[in-house]
């Protein structure tokens, strides 16, 4: 595992040089939010890091309802019962193992690794909507990858931890755009053109830093996001 601090933000990443796997500890003042769980492996490496960073952790917020992001949920909770879990309102029926789709949404069938169910255990404290606050962080919604997928903008300097909305890994692409040096997020998309959406919606947050769940956090992303736009919409039209 590898471990970036940007701010108030530090980066887990789990087989870096393989297939990159982020998660992200969020310091306040007094305690830690967790973003993402990351794989089913990953339990150790995040309390370890926890207990390095010396304060406790009081939330474990996910992005989305996929497995490289929920993995090591389960354990968590076992060792911090007290921390509260969030997610969206509609990525709570995918943590359940409920594939099905609104009449409303789009009809395409949503992909990835949701997790059967009853396969975690953990069930949510709190069902986030758009502008509800977890500590310093904003939630946002920003479907396509799934339908429920959110980020979250931390007010104090602007940095975005935006899931699978984006990827780094392989080069800079909106979730559903395939990048054939990383090709998983795209292959785990729902709906692209809810992704391009979604992508338009975080540029116009002027982040002053992007991070994500596959690769390097990247400072000041206002031009790679005009790119990596633009590519999907090339792909759409």
């Amino acid at each position: 595992m590898k471990v970036v601090k940007e701010g108030f933000i530090h980066q887990l990443t789990f087989y870096p040089a393989l297939f990159p796997v982020n998660c992200y500890i969020v310091e306040e003042k007094n305690e830690l939010t967790l973003v993402d769980a990351a794989l089913p492996n990953s339990c150790k490496s995040i309390i370890e890091t926890v207990q390095k960073i010396g304060k406790p952790l009081t939330r474990i917020v996910l992005t989305h309802a996929h497995g490289d992001h929920i993995g090591s949920l389960d354990k968590l909770k076992d060792i911090l019962p007290d921390a509260k879990v969030y997610i969206s309102k509609r990525d709570e029926r995918l943590l359940r193992g409920d594939h099905s789709l609104d009449e409303n949404e789009n009809q395409t069938p949503i992909k990835g690794g949701v997790p059967k169910p009853e396969e975690v255990k953990t069930r949510p404290d709190v069902l986030l909507k758009e502008g509800d606050q977890i500590g310093s962080l904003r939630a946002i919604s920003t479907p396509g990858h799934t339908p429920g997928s959110m980020s979250f903008i931390d007010e104090r300097t602007n940095a975005i931890i935006a899931g699978d909305a984006f990827q780094t890994r392989g080069g800079i692409a909106v979730s559903g755009h395939l990048k054939l040096l990383f090709p998983f997020p795209a292959m785990a998309t729902w709906n692209k053109e809810e992704s391009l959406k979604s992508a338009k919606k975080i540029k116009n947050q002027k982040p002053s830093l992007l991070a994500v769940g596959h690769g390097k956090m990247i400072k000041q992303p206002a031009s790679i996001f005009e790119l990596a736009i633009h590519k999907l919409e090339k792909t759409i039209s």
